[in-house]
């Protein structure tokens, strides 16, 4: 279907199909996620029907752990034509290394709270020249 034949969603059109606020389709907009395929003689933004698939993958994407910066270069490469897939599976080797790193490091924290209070005992008397000393 061509954009002369295709229904053009305005933006509030885009909102309740999609669930996501106008405020943050501008937004995506100005990071260039997206663009309007025109406006209207009275300047509102108009959508092909595709908008909710770029919308819907947006969203997953970031609840994958991806940045919209990150979107954006998967986006360029798609709309370069060629398929993302290789660079998205890059990102998210990357994210799961990202997470395996942080659960070492909460790991680790959780075990030094362990130890510290293991031995806590709270204080009665305020102690002279230290906040708390278990923590000090």
């Amino acid at each position: 279907m061509n954009i002369t034949t295709e229904k053009l969603l305005l933006i509030g059109e885009v909102e309740k199909l999609s669930g996501i606020s106008i405020r943050t389709i501008r937004y995506y907009e100005s990071l260039n996620l997206i663009k309007p395929i025109k406006r209207t003689s009275g300047g509102f933004r108009q959508f092909s029907a595709d908008i909710l698939t770029r919308l819907t993958f947006i969203k997953r994407a970031q609840n994958l752990g991806l940045t919209l910066e990150e979107i954006n270069n998967i986006l360029t490469i798609y709309d370069q034509g060629s398929p993302p897939c290789a660079e998205i599976r890059e990102r998210l080797t990357a994210k799961i290394k990202d997470i395996d790193e942080q659960i070492q490091q909460l790991l680790s924290l959780q075990n030094e709270l362990n130890l510290l209070l293991s031995d806590w005992q709270d204080l009665e008397i305020k102690p002279e020249g230290k906040i708390c000393p278990f923590v000090q």
